[in-house]
């Protein structure tokens, strides 16, 4: 399977599958960037596609020293399994 790349043109993670394009969107703020939306092609799910590029983009974001703000049900979903990611028990 391809890597997961970020576009930050279109402010997303993206993730080519054999169905299309798996995607984790943001949209930064100061030096937060808010993970507003995922999506998998309906093919793919659960695959375990939809974490790896989550996985993926959280990582990067960690790495760029930005904050990590989980705001669609996914991403909500994955930090509360993760709680590595979980930025509002940072200080």
């Amino acid at each position: 399977m391809p890597d997961v790349t970020h576009n930050a043109d279109r402010h997303q993670y993206e993730l080519p599958t054999d169905h299309g394009i798996a995607v984790a969107v943001y949209r930064q703020q100061g030096d937060s960037r808010i993970f507003v939306h995922t999506e998998v092609p309906p093919e793919d799910e659960g695959k375990g596609i939809g974490a790896k590029v989550v996985r993926a983009a959280l990582e990067d974001t960690r790495r760029q020293g930005l904050k990590i703000v989980p705001s669609c049900s996914f991403v909500v979903a994955f930090v509360r399994r993760h709680p590595e990611f979980d930025d509002s028990r940072r200080s």
